[in-house]
């Protein structure tokens, strides 16, 4: 092949715009990679990609790192760089892949933001249950924080989908499918009184299928959901950044605490990974280790204990 490295980068840009059929941003990301990738063979003298070793590889990610790239973008740049090895091999350019021992860079996975027992106390009792769209708030609320759904699922809910006497509902998840996960007395009794008159007085004549509607009929979106839980949360002081997801966050977190089998947690959710599951043994433990680092005596960031008074005259 002729044209030296771009003859090879043209080659393979073509064959993925045409035979994987990736988005023109994605073949632009990867052409870009290439080319850096490109010129840091040739500092090191490197002018034949069938000739690269592993080692050059390695050398380009190092780089990459030193300028200050995430573990994520470098993950994408390897991506790129395996992929257009990977193409030399399929059409015979090249006979070893110098890419095929390396591991992924992968980023320090950030541990999830919750609420505290305390807030999800103060957050649920905001809602103003003498009205009928107090009582549906206040509903939802419990009915989230009960079972961890995504704002999504709840608001996709149909009255089918909440076997209150059963204590379970049926959440459609992602892909469209859809779970069985169980639901507490205290979400129960709310949704019960929810629907014993105020969601029929929200409707007046009209009438839904879905479970939470809005004055107008209309179903609940995730944006109305969004707007009423930062009204709520206000109310309730918390200051702290809030979402639904931080009540689902929420939901696993203290399920996991209390030791619930992360099995269960898992099929709740509805994670298809149960790797996904395991962020939250992580948030148990660096609670623990705060726990422990305040109050053991042995640690070195503990208060130290307090001096006995001693006793007038002593």
């Amino acid at each position: 092949m002729s044209g030296g490295l771009e003859g090879y980068l043209d080659a393979f840009i073509a064959f993925i715009r045409a035979e994987r059929g990736l988005a023109g941003k994605t073949v632009d990301a990867y052409a870009a990679d290439l080319t850096a990738y490109f010129e840091d063979l040739r500092a090191r003298g490197v002018l034949d990609p069938a000739r690269v070793k592993q080692e050059d590889v390695t050398a380009h990610l190092m780089q990459l790192g030193a300028k200050g790239l995430s573990k994520r973008s470098q993950a994408r740049h390897l991506a790129a760089v395996r992929g257009f090895h990977r193409f030399l091999i399929a059409e015979k350019h090249a006979e070893k892949d110098p890419t095929e021992d390396l591991d992924t860079p992968r980023a320090a996975r950030k541990l999830p933001s919750f609420l505290t027992l305390e807030e999800v106390e103060q957050l649920l009792a905001a809602p103003d249950e003498r009205h009928p769209t107090g009582m549906r708030d206040k509903a939802m609320l419990e009915l989230l924080y009960a079972t961890g759904l995504r704002v999504s699922e709840l608001c996709s809910l149909g009255i089918n989908d909440v076997q209150l006497g059963a204590g379970y509902l049926i959440a459609k998840g992602k892909g469209s499918k859809e779970r069985i996960v169980p639901v507490g007395s205290i979400a129960s009794e709310k949704v019960q009184a929810y629907l014993g008159g105020p969601r029929q007085h929200l409707l007046g004549k009209r009438q839904s299928r879905s479970l939470f509607i809005t004055p107008r009929g209309g179903a609940f979106t995730r944006q109305g959901f969004w707007k009423l839980l930062k009204r709520y949360a206000l109310k309730a002081g918390i200051r702290k950044p809030i979402s639904p997801h931080k009540l689902r966050h929420s939901f696993a977190t203290h399920l996991v605490e209390r030791g619930a089998d992360l099995r269960a947690v898992q099929a709740m959710l509805g994670h298809a990974d149960l790797a996904t599951t395991q962020i939250y043994t992580h948030v148990n433990s660096a609670r623990l280790r705060a726990v422990y680092d305040e109050h053991h005596p042995r640690s070195e960031t503990a208060a130290p204990p307090r001096p006995k008074r001693r006793k007038p005259g002593a």
